[in-house]
């Protein structure tokens, strides 16, 4: 179905606009995706450390639950905020700045004695880590068209994924290192993930250019025709309209804050992903355990089948997105994959046993990852400027709203039932509604980029 986002669609052929593209994704996207894997790194190797964890800590399955959701509370309440500071500061100081606090709290997850200081360091650690995924993807749409816009971000969202693969290889070998040192293996596994984000965060400082205008490895013509081609982005020439329209009626703008905080879109895509990305909390900081009763397997067996299902969600991810971008169809793009996730997880969640509940598993997870291309760059196609990052704080925001319910109902329900079997069966109604509420709206864009 045509849209305003299918309509953004074009063709990039400027040699010199070709070329600056070229050496943009090459720049940025490598170190943008590298600094997320390990933020995504940093608030999930819970799961890995679970185990012994909470078996040192005397942890019960609701209390690691709430611990691991309380993350997600503190971190969605500053996403609108820290997007707006982007703003203000700049994404170079902006995003290395979260990235060294992060790195220090997730370095500082070592010191965890009981609930309290559970609950403490994931609330903190939420604090500080808010703002970077939506900062990042913000910024992105400020360096590409929306004719590629799908492809790069699933390119810099691949981090997300991969970072399962990078955390199932090493897991075992870090929490092999219990004893040493007098640490045990889970304090092992968040000291050594939690130091790459310090170091990061360094790069990001000295190498990150705020924008296209001041990248000194673009030339001259190259800088030109990129700012030129981004200031001809179907939304961005609506938008300067309606602000000339406004000014010379005598009429006060709307804040980019209030555009994006009263648009109904804004509010639907928030909620969509709440109850796809929620779901898929849910299952992931379970999935280690819920693996290795499946499999038999020991620590470092299990990570190589989380490796595994993130490789499989990296290939949906990108092949997803690629095809978004060529054919210029976003709908289905967005609304097939989650229905494929809510059934993956029904057939898994009535019949938890076994290589079969694996193989839907990895189905469900693959079909969560391959939507998030089309998906992640909707508010960039239907906002600019600060509306655009309001409203990519927001779709953020709804889903680790997501990522603190889903992991405390695992945990509830695991503990009140004895098994996962009804958790994660039930998962399929949140993707199949959000499926639905996705199609309303795709269905009501105009499908005039100008409209």
């Amino acid at each position: 179905m045509a849209s305003t986002v299918e309509a953004a669609v074009g063709q990039v052929s400027s040699p010199e606009l070709s070329s600056a593209l070229g050496k943009a994704r090459w720049r940025l996207i490598p170190l943008l995706s590298i600094c997320y894997l390990v933020a995504y790194i940093d608030r999930a190797n819970v799961s890995f450390a679970a185990e012994t964890m909470n078996r040192d800590l005397h942890f019960s399955p609701t209390v690691y639950g709430l611990g691991a959701g309380l993350f997600f509370l503190s971190y969605a309440l500053c996403e609108i905020p820290s997007n707006r500071m982007l703003l203000r500061f700049g994404p170079r100081r902006w995003l290395s700045r979260i990235m060294i606090t992060w790195g220090l709290l997730a370095v500082a997850m070592v010191f965890i004695r009981g609930p309290k200081s559970w609950y403490g360091m994931r609330l903190l650690l939420g604090f500080a880590e808010a703002g970077y995924f939506p900062g990042a993807i913000f910024f992105l749409s400020q360096w590409f068209p929306a004719a590629q816009r799908a492809r790069v971000i699933s390119l810099f969202y691949i981090a997300f994924p991969l970072s399962s693969v990078v955390m199932g290889a090493a897991a075992g070998s870090l929490l092999g290192l219990n004893g040493k040192m007098g640490l045990a293996g889970w304090q092992w596994l968040f000291l050594i993930e939690g130091l790459p984000a310090v170091l990061l965060s360094v790069v990001v400082f000295t190498q990150l250019p705020d924008d296209p205008a001041g990248a000194q490895w673009l030339s001259e013509p190259e800088r030109e025709a990129l700012v030129a081609e981004l200031a001809n982005d179907p939304v961005r020439r609506r938008d300067a309209l309606a602000h000339v329209s406004e000014s010379r009626h005598g009429a006060p703008s709307a804040s980019g804050l209030r555009t994006a905080l009263t648009s109904g879109r804004s509010w639907a895509i928030a909620l969509y992903f709440f109850c796809t990305l929620g779901s898929n909390y849910a299952l992931s900081f379970s999935l280690p355990l819920i693996l290795k009763d499946l499999t038999g397997g020991n620590a470092a067996e299990v990570g190589y089948v989380v490796a595994g299902v993130g490789l499989l969600g990296a290939v949906a991810m990108l092949w997803t997105a690629a095809h978004s971008d060529r054919t210029g169809e976003r709908t289905w793009h967005i609304v097939a994959p989650a229905l494929v996730m809510g059934a993956a997880l029904l057939v898994a969640g009535l019949h938890l046993r076994g290589w079969g509940a694996v193989v839907a598993l990895a189905v469900g997870t693959a079909g969560f990852f391959a939507m998030q291309g089309p998906l992640l760059g909707l508010p960039t196609m239907l906002f600019s400027g600060e509306a655009a990052a309001v409203s990519i704080a927001m779709l953020t925001m709804g889903g680790v709203f997501g990522g603190f319910v889903g992991p405390y109902w695992t945990g509830w329900i695991r503990e009140v039932t004895g098994g996962y079997g009804l958790a994660i069966g039930a998962l399929c109604a949140p993707c199949w509604l959000g499926a639905a509420m996705m199609l309303s709206l795709m269905k009501r864009i105009p499908k005039s980029a100008s409209a």
